[in-house]
C-alpha cells in the first residue's frame, strides 16, 4: 500500500455572505445561490477575499447540502487567487432545519467538509496551480469559516 497523504494546516477563510437567493426546486433538488461578499484569508497564505463569487447549492430531500462554491481573493501583495471549493453538509434533521433557517449553530452537530482548488496566474504563487486542499467547515447567519489543509 502506498503511503496516506499528509494534511498540513494552511489557511482559514472567513468568507462574508449576503441573504440567501433561493431558485426553487431543480432537478436534483431545492437550489439556492449564497453571494459571497469579502471576508479574510489568513495562515500561510493571507489576503482579502473579493466581493464577487457564490456557493450555487442543491439540498437534496434529506436536507444534506451540496456545496460548489467559486470566488477568489487578493493576497496583501497583489496576487489574485480563485478558489474552486466543492463539498458537502449534512446531519441530523434539525439541525439541518436550524441551519436552513439562518441560525448559527454550533459545527460539531453537523458535517461539512470540501476539497478545494487554488489557481492563479500570479508566478510568485504558481505552485498552487497543482495542489490540492480538503476543508473543514462551518455555517453562520452571515458567514462561513472553512479551514482548508493541504494534501502532501
Amino acid at each position: 500500500m502506498l503511503p496516506a497523504p499528509v494534511l498540513t494546516p494552511f489557511c482559514e477563510l472567513a468568507v462574508d455572505l449576503a441573504p440567501v437567493r433561493e431558485m426553487g426546486p431543480g432537478r436534483a433538488g431545492l437550489r439556492r445561490i449564497i453571494p459571497i461578499i469579502g471576508g479574510t484569508v489568513t495562515g500561510r497564505i493571507e489576503g482579502r477575499i473579493l466581493n464577487l463569487g457564490a456557493d450555487w447549492q442543491t439540498i437534496h430531500a434529506d436536507g444534506s447540502a451540496d456545496l460548489d462554491t467559486r470566488y477568489a481573493f487578493e493576497t496583501g501583495d497583489g496576487a489574485l487567487i480563485e478558489i474552486v471549493n466543492r463539498g458537502v453538509r449534512h446531519g441530523p434533521p434539525e439541525v439541518m432545519a436550524r441551519l436552513a433557517e439562518g441560525a448559527d449553530v454550533d459545527p460539531a452537530a453537523y458535517y461539512m467538509r470540501t476539497t478545494a482548488r487554488l489557481e492563479t496566474g500570479d508566478p510568485r504563487y504558481d505552485w498552487l496551480n497543482r495542489m490540492i486542499f480538503v476543508g473543514t467547515g462551518g455555517r453562520w447567519a452571515a458567514q462561513v469559516r472553512l479551514s482548508l489543509f493541504l494534501v502532501e
